[in-house]
């Protein structure tokens, strides 16, 4: 959250929240002047996600049935987007990231995470794990720049992306 310059009053998306882990925490960060969209295409992770909220007081998330191919996030809304560990799930990732790309603000960040190929440790079997050079390629078909390769974690690569200007 702090290499996105996530902070008190920022607007960011949780995009494949499953149930919630990230949705919570950055709900906690932005406060009560910021907001969180928890999206994914699993209405049942949505509930789960409902129910979490309620049991932290937390009233600066709305839950976002996407569908596969688009968030449907308002459009130049958000200050950041996290992508965690759900890349190897999406089946037209391209098209995804283009729909997503028009919810960023003009300097909004999209954060993608994913586990290594190399690094073992948590995370899909390494046959899904999706190498960092294909997400940058997709990244930038969908019209997005890649801005920093992070490395600080140990078993997984965070790659931040920014609309083209």
């Amino acid at each position: 959250m702090d290499a996105l310059g996530i902070g008190e009053g920022s607007v960011v998306a949780d995009l494949g929240a499953g149930s919630g882990w990230f949705t919570i925490r950055l709900a906690q960060r932005v406060g009560p002047n910021g907001l969180v969209w928890a999206e994914d295409i699993q209405p049942q992770m949505l509930e789960a996600i409902d129910r979490r909220k309620g049991r932290y007081g937390l009233k600066n998330i709305q839950t976002k049935l996407g569908t596969a191919d688009d968030p449907r996030l308002p459009k130049n809304a958000l200050d950041a987007a996290l992508i965690v560990d759900a890349y190897h799930e999406m089946e037209r990732p391209v098209v995804l990231l283009r729909n997503l790309a028009g919810s960023l603000k003009p300097d909004g960040r999209v954060a993608i995470i994913n586990a290594k190929k190399d690094g073992g440790g948590p995370g899909p079997p390494m046959e899904e794990r999706v190498d960092p050079e294909r997400v940058i390629r997709d990244a930038e078909a969908a019209g997005l720049r890649l801005l920093s390769r992070d490395t600080f974690l140990r078993y997984q690569y965070m790659l931040q992306f920014g609309k083209r200007r």
